[in-house]
């Protein structure tokens, strides 16, 4: 069989088993999120965190709770690094420097999972578990509570209330991404993945010597890792290491979780607002810019010009040689299109123009179909500059779902818009201009006389404010500018546009629903799904075009 069939069979298993789970999964969540009942192990729960679970709140206090919860995480998660060394099973890893620890405490509780060190030889198994563990729960279930959030704002009229973000957080933890865990785990455990809190300890004779390795809970916080879109690994390999990716079997549900709560959300936005074909609108756009960018990858990978590449028979070099070059692919155009950042290849090897498809996927926001909640509230805001853009065209004032998106709506979805350009963008431009930034960039005179350097540096922060984690490599950023100027760009990324989001929904929640007319934009039909996909790539293009001008375009056109 040859390589590119390999590939295309397993992009049509792996789009079969989402489709299968896409319904339940969604009405699945819609329940969830409806139910008027709590679980006996909830009520536990709230009565630990001293939460009233059925107070109604609007988006002002919807938005405290969750600035107030994540504050709590980064802090606890720093003094966790910082105390690592006292602390037991800590295999003998000293404490996390100050710079480290606020990037990592940023990193997971952002649900980024950027990781400036290597795992196997600086965390833990208390800090693992207890803390990097937790968080990928956790910040998956705040992401998908603040889209459920904005779903409200669209099927509610004149409350202004968004339901109650500790119900809808603890409510997304045990009802959906436990049970999906618990069962991945164990899949994972018995292909060969690691579950154990054992020690370090030899693992044989390799080229240059002796190895050494430890174990941990592998298995466990792999699954939550791509099924929450986080993406931190065990390992500084990631999802390339046997022990977190065993075969190629692995690989591919390790696919099929990062994308299947970010695609079957869709159905859950269709049921909760009442009209499923509104879901499905959005389930088409996400699918048609996934499809495009994985057929875009495919062949650029394939394609293999150049003698070296030629021989290999396709870009192999920095792909695992049980994967091939067409499972890395399908694997990088998920985790970049979703805020994951998980690997299971050398995103910086590959071709120059696959390396700006990478980058060029993250800069669309991660909505196709984006990380866990954050890829759905990201297309909200977009569907709501597109039928500002069509109201424009047709001289109508525009709607959505029944609600008017007047001037107000438009500024927050601008605002929205606005937050990670001008963090990618001017952190970037700073990197440029400094010495020690600039010392950083290992690539600096070679490939391409400095465009891959530069596309390092704006993979880096294109990564770190748009929640991806994900990383070019070849760049040190464990260095006191980058951990910190990272750590930055990843909460206001994360959090800012949260702000906006919620506003918005807070300010849709207010309206009476408009009726249907003859003249309303019917956006559940293909042509709106046709103008949301050119809206999303005009805006990103006029976005960012000149950074990619300078980074991967210019290398692969040298």
């Amino acid at each position: 069989m040859s390589p590119v069939l390999a590939g295309v069979l397993q992009l049509t298993a792996l789009i079969a088993a989402l489709a299968l789970a896409y319904r339940p999964l969604g009405d699945h969540m819609a329940a969830v999120y409806s139910s008027p009942r709590h679980l006996r192990v909830e009520k536990v729960l709230y009565r630990c965190i001293g939460a009233d679970p059925d107070a109604r709140m609007r988006w002002p206090a919807y938005l405290r709770a969750v600035l107030a919860f994540s504050a709590a995480g980064v802090l606890f998660l720093y003094l966790l690094q910082r105390l690592q060394g006292g602390l037991p099973l800590s295999l003998g890893f000293a404490s996390i420097s100050p710079d480290q620890a606020f990037n990592t405490a940023a990193s997971f509780v952002a649900n980024t999972n950027w990781q400036s060190y290597s795992g196997e030889q600086a965390m833990g198994h208390v800090v693992q578990t207890a803390g990097l563990a937790v968080q990928n729960f956790v910040s998956a279930a705040t992401g998908m509570a603040v889209a459920i959030a904005l779903v409200r704002g669209f099927a509610r009229s004149r409350t202004g209330e968004l339901g109650n973000f500790w119900a809808d957080l603890v409510r997304g933890t045990v009802r959906v991404l436990l049970p999906i865990a618990v069962i991945g785990a164990v899949v994972l455990v018995a292909c060969g993945a690691v579950q154990n809190f054992s020690g370090i300890h030899d693992v044989g004779q390799f080229l240059g010597g002796p190895r050494q390795t430890n174990g941990g809970a592998v298995a466990s916080q792999e699954v939550i890792k791509e099924l929450g879109t986080n993406g931190g690994g065990y390992f500084n390999a990631n999802s390339a290491h046997p022990f977190e990716n065993p075969d190629a079997f692995t690989n591919l549900f390790e696919i099929f979780l990062i994308l299947v709560i970010p695609f079957a959300l869709t159905r859950t936005f269709g049921r909760l607002v009442g009209n499923v074909r509104q879901g499905y609108a959005v389930l088409a756009t996400m699918g048609v810019i996934w499809l495009g960018f994985t057929a875009l990858m495919m062949w650029t990978e394939f394609a293999h010009g150049g003698p070296a590449l030629q021989a290999a028979g396709a870009a192999l070099e920095g792909k695992e040689t049980r994967f091939g070059v067409g499972s890395s692919a399908i694997f990088s155009v998920a985790t970049t299109l979703t805020s994951t950042g998980a690997v299971d290849s050398f995103h910086s090897s590959f071709t120059a123009f696959g390396g700006g498809l990478q980058l060029l996927g993250m800069m669309l926001g991660e909505i196709a179909p984006g990380g866990v909640g954050s890829g759905l509230y990201g297309m909200l805001v977009m569907a709501v500059i597109a039928v500002f853009i069509a109201g424009l065209m047709v001289g109508r004032t525009p709607e959505y779902l029944g609600k008017k998106i007047g001037t107000r709506e438009i500024k927050l979805a601008a605002c929205y818009l606005l937050v990670t350009p001008t963090l990618v963008l001017g952190f970037t431009a700073a990197s440029m201009v400094l010495p020690d930034a600039l010392g950083s960039m290992l690539n600096t005179k070679a490939l391409g006389a400095g465009s891959h350097g530069f596309s390092e540096v704006l993979y880096a922060f294109t990564s770190g404010a748009n929640n991806n984690g994900s990383a070019f490599a070849g760049l040190n950023a464990d260095t006191p500018w980058y951990n910190t100027t990272i750590g930055l760009a990843m909460l206001l990324g994360r959090f800012l546009p949260m702000v906006f989001v919620l506003a918005l929904a807070g300010s849709l929640a207010e309206q009476q629903p408009i009726p249907a007319t003859a003249g309303t934009l019917r956006t559940e039909k293909p042509l709106f799904a046709g103008l949301l996909v050119g809206t999303i790539l005009i805006i990103t293009g006029l976005t960012y075009f000149p950074a990619l001008a300078l980074g991967p375009l210019a290398e692969g056109l040298s």
